[in-house]
């Protein structure tokens, strides 16, 4: 009976510890997931923190920039769509289409910061000097929380992808988390600026773009923003026109050659 024992007590050593190794990776998965979502967190008290900076500066630009109408009504514009996704959402679950958003957002805010160089009574302004160092240190803590939000997303999707613990995923779903950047070229396209036409803009407001729908969340669901920058490039001089010459005169006597 010794050697029929034997083998049963191998098979049970290994179906234990293959069920010890199944609950401890279902439980990093968690934890991970967990992990994700508390970093989001972090991204989304920094946003909220923008929302509140963002009245003020866009009152005190107004005052001293009225030319700039357009580019304050689309500002004013994303930050309420960007507070409506945020209040659907519950802070738990960003979708693509509040990435996006947001993205357009920080978009449009450096871009008034680009314009605003051409109003020096502004610059001078203390009241918008301390709101443009709060507005600078929220946007710092915004990237040192996407970093690492990006990080927990990194490791997280890595564990989903590998072997073995790739079974453990697909068996309760663990489903790949996304990372916080844009795919979208246009909106990852940093806004050009002209001086010399920074006294008019139109009149029909730029249209936000449109993104994919909000889609109902639970408490496990991961956060699936979509956001990142690039620069564009910047402005080029070399096509300007080349100057033409121009004869002159040698000489404060000169006079034309007279022919007969």
């Amino acid at each position: 009976m010794e050697w029929i024992a034997i083998p049963l007590i191998i098979v049970l050593l290994v179906v234990v510890g293959g069920v010890a190794w199944a609950v401890g990776a279902y439980n990093g998965f968690v934890k991970q997931r967990n992990l994700i979502q508390e970093s989001w967190r972090q991204v989304d008290v920094e946003l909220n923190r923008r929302y509140e900076l963002i009245p003020n500066l866009v009152e005190t630009v107004r005052a001293f920039a009225g030319h700039e109408r357009n580019t304050l009504e689309g500002i004013v514009r994303l930050r309420q769509q960007a507070q409506q996704l945020s209040s659907t959402e519950r802070g738990d679950a960003p979708s693509a289409e509040r990435a996006a958003v947001e993205e357009q957002l920080t978009q449009q805010v450096r871009g008034l910061m680009v314009q605003v160089e051409a109003y020096p009574e502004l610059k001078s302004n203390q009241n918008f000097l301390e709101l443009q160092r709060q507005l600078a240190e929220t946007e710092d803590r915004i990237a040192a929380g996407r970093r690492y939000y990006n990080a927990n997303v990194r490791n997280y999707n890595t564990r989903i992808e590998s072997v073995p613990t790739n079974f453990i995923a697909s068996s309760f779903n663990f489903q790949k988390a996304t990372y916080f950047e844009v795919n979208d070229a246009e909106v990852r396209r940093a806004p050009d600026v002209s001086f010399g036409e920074i006294s008019y803009r139109g009149d029909a407001p730029e249209q936000p773009r449109s993104a994919a729908p909000v889609e109902s969340s639970s408490s496990n669901e991961l956060p699936n923003p979509q956001a990142g920058r690039e620069s564009a490039p910047g402005l080029s001089f070399d096509q300007r026109p080349e100057a033409q010459p121009v004869d002159r005169p040698e000489g404060e006597g000169y006079q034309p050659p007279k022919y007969n």
